[in-house]
């Protein structure tokens, strides 16, 4: 597993926790999101409204093993919908 610095992108700076970047250990988006819940309470709500997660400006919606490598810019987004 990687080490991941994760900050918080858009509208989500505003409804999260006054602290906008995390760390936390994850091979995959799926991985992120779980210990990012565990490790800061805080982020729950913002987790359980659903989020996209950009990785390295590549936003990815609902592809939760998609794999993070070491280093990588990773942000929350608000969930992207549409038509």
């Amino acid at each position: 597993m990687s080490r991941v610095i994760v900050k918080l992108g858009g509208s989500l700076q505003i409804v999260g926790p006054a602290n906008v970047e995390f760390e936390v250990e994850a091979a995959n988006i799926h991985q992120l999101l779980q210990g990012l819940g565990k490790r800061y309470p805080e982020l729950r709500s913002v987790l359980d409204q659903g989020v996209a997660v950009s990785i390295d400006g590549q936003i990815y919606n609902g592809a939760r093993f998609q794999t993070i490598a070491e280093g990588a810019e990773v942000f929350l987004l608000p969930r992207l919908v549409g038509g």
